[in-house]
């Protein structure tokens, strides 16, 4: 048997915070564990006095635990202690290597955690993610991980193998022997695919809509997500993505949701490409760009949304040094 403990805090004491906290807690730590419910024992939950509006343990049920017992308890108060804070020790019967997840501000009970910086950027293409994940990476010194990267030499993998992006069986063959390592160069990331370097080459336009597919499959996303909470549960980093809020790093310090208009994005990306030298076509772009952002949030697993507690801004009209400029206060307001 297994103990996995998690914990989480909520902004209010009220029913509707406490079932979405309880169900994003217990979802993440089975997630993280590769659990699956019927493994599950028993639950046992504690609260801190500040939380009467409803039981975690009911919040569970109401989240489809139905299949093992469950048990609430209320804690004494503690001068100093965290404010309306959820716990939660789930026992399994496998016998595995926990994966204790702290979500929001429950990550100051682990030093270990609360020692570090972790920054969500996610939005559509070309809001303008990359740009500013970098830039703010520099700022506050710490790793800047290009998750898209990741998930285009996937696709390259696949284009390069022949196989196509349709076919998930084929996909999931070709994974099980990938070799993709992350490192870093005069500062910049560079993305190596079984040993070459292909930076440049996963950002040809077919790459990048081959990535869309590709990332789609839970196998591939799955890999990927893990190779990444990995690096981040070393060290401070500021990460963009798709789903780097929802579901990659739904504990991130903090969380920024970048969006502009299709028409913006499309030129900016446009813009890009042109001045690396590839021959495109803005109408194409926008084209693709639009059926990308159907196809990245429609997909089952993590698709592209805007997490509950992020900031959200609007790029259209700004320039990266406005935009960096209104993350850097928000930042700024809590450290």
């Amino acid at each position: 048997m297994t103990a996995i403990r998690g914990a989480t805090t909520i902004p209010e004491d009220s029913a509707e915070e406490i079932k979405k906290a309880v169900k994003e807690l217990l979802e993440q730590i089975t997630s993280r564990n590769n659990l699956k419910q019927d493994e599950i024992l028993s639950l046992v939950f504690s609260n801190t006095k500040d939380i009467r509006s409803y039981y975690p343990s009911k919040a569970a049920r109401e989240a489809g635990f139905e299949s093992c017992s469950l048990f609430s308890a209320q804690e004494p108060d503690i001068d100093g202690g965290l404010k309306l804070c959820i716990r939660v020790m789930m026992f399994v019967e496998r016998n595995l290597t926990p994966q204790h997840v702290y979500l929001r501000g429950a990550r100051m009970l682990r030093k270990d955690l609360a020692d570090k910086i972790n920054i969500a950027i996610d939005g559509p293409a070309g809001s303008g993610k990359s740009t500013v994940a970098k830039a703010l990476a520099r700022d506050y010194r710490i790793l800047y991980l290009d998750t898209g990267a990741m998930y285009r030499a996937c696709a390259l993998k696949v284009l390069k193998a022949g196989v196509s992006v349709e076919d998930e069986a084929g996909i999931v063959d070709l994974m099980k022997d990938v070799r993709l390592d992350v490192s870093y160069r005069d500062g910049e990331q560079r993305t190596l695919l079984d040993g070459v370097d292909v930076s440049e080459e996963i950002r040809e336009p077919s790459v990048s809509m081959a990535a869309s597919t590709v990332s789609k499959y839970p196998s591939v996303r799955m890999h990927m997500t893990e190779k990444q909470r990995e690096i981040a549960a070393k060290m401070s980093c500021v990460l963009d993505g798709r789903d780097i809020g929802t579901f990659v790093l739904p504990e991130a310090d903090f969380k920024f949701y970048l969006t502009a208009t299709p028409e913006v994005r499309a030129r900016r990306r446009y813009d890009e490409l042109r001045a690396k030298g590839f021959d495109v076509n803005y109408e194409e772009l926008l084209s693709g760009l639009l059926r990308r952002d159907e196809q990245d949030s429609t997909r089952k697993l993590a698709p592209l949304k805007k997490a509950d507690d992020a900031i959200e801004i609007d790029t259209s009209d700004m320039t990266v040094q406005e935009v960096l400029t209104v993350i850097r206060a928000k930042i700024q307001e809590v450290i």
